[in-house]
């Protein structure tokens, strides 16, 4: 389980504080107003932002301190983080030898497994400059894929994708987070988002990041933050 207990973060006269918690292998959406700290929750969980009082736990131990690399997170950026300069191999061998060192046979073994279960057979030789919006998505999964991580969050990576190819990656989501029983957190603007991939909605709103609630039910009886965020027609 993830927990956050009694967490407050503040930077400046912005303020953020939670208290919830998750279960292992759940898929849960944050959706809230522009600035409301949807990112700022993710980064709090990544490590790449420090609270200044609270905890935060996984499985009973405590990763308040802990820093990026030691926690059991992998994340998806809107960028999808991928060195241009770098083969996809490359790309994705870094999950397994962080050091940039010489991928063995058995991790270039691996990587081409990780290209084949998200439909990239082959373009272990490309480089992130030759891969269309959804071709780079995929990529970014695959390398989720070999880091094997029990969290994984995921801040707006397909923003920038049509709805179609948008819809098909929330699906791969779903089966990689499946394949490793990841809990997953899902950052999104869009409802049809969380009500296509996610169990559970986390409202960030009015310096909060509200306990989950059942998605369908959150939408169906939103409270007054979320529906004047979502206006008439958005729920």
């Amino acid at each position: 389980m993830l927990e956050l207990r009694d967490l407050d973060y503040r930077e400046g006269g912005y303020r953020l504080r939670a208290s919830l918690s998750l279960e292992p292998g759940a898929r849960v959406a944050v959706i809230g107003p522009s600035g409301a700290g949807k990112s700022t929750l993710l980064d709090l969980i990544a490590g790449f932002r420090a609270p200044q009082a609270g905890r935060i736990l996984w499985q009973g131990g405590d990763i308040t301190e802990a820093p990026p690399a030691r926690r059991p997170v992998a994340t998806l950026f809107q960028d999808q983080n991928l060195f241009p300069h770098l083969s996809l191999e490359r790309n994705l061998g870094l999950a397994l030898a962080p050091g940039g060192g010489r991928l063995s046979s058995e991790a270039r073994d691996r990587v081409a497994e990780a290209l084949r279960e998200v439909g990239l057979a082959g373009f272990a030789a490309r480089r992130p400059g030759e891969l269309s919006g959804g071709q780079a998505g995929r990529a970014a999964l695959a390398r989720v894929l070999l880091q094997a991580r029990p969290i994984l969050l995921l801040d707006e990576p397909f923003a920038a994708l049509g709805p179609a190819l948008k819809a098909e990656m929330l699906d791969r989501v779903g089966a990689v987070a499946a394949r490793l029983a990841a809990l997953t957190l899902l950052v999104s603007h869009a409802p049809e988002d969380a009500r296509r991939f996610a169990e559970a909605t986390i409202l960030v709103a009015e310096g909060q990041a509200f306990p989950p609630r059942e998605t369908g039910a959150l939408f169906a009886d939103p409270p007054q933050s979320l529906s004047a965020y979502l206006g008439p027609r958005g729920a």
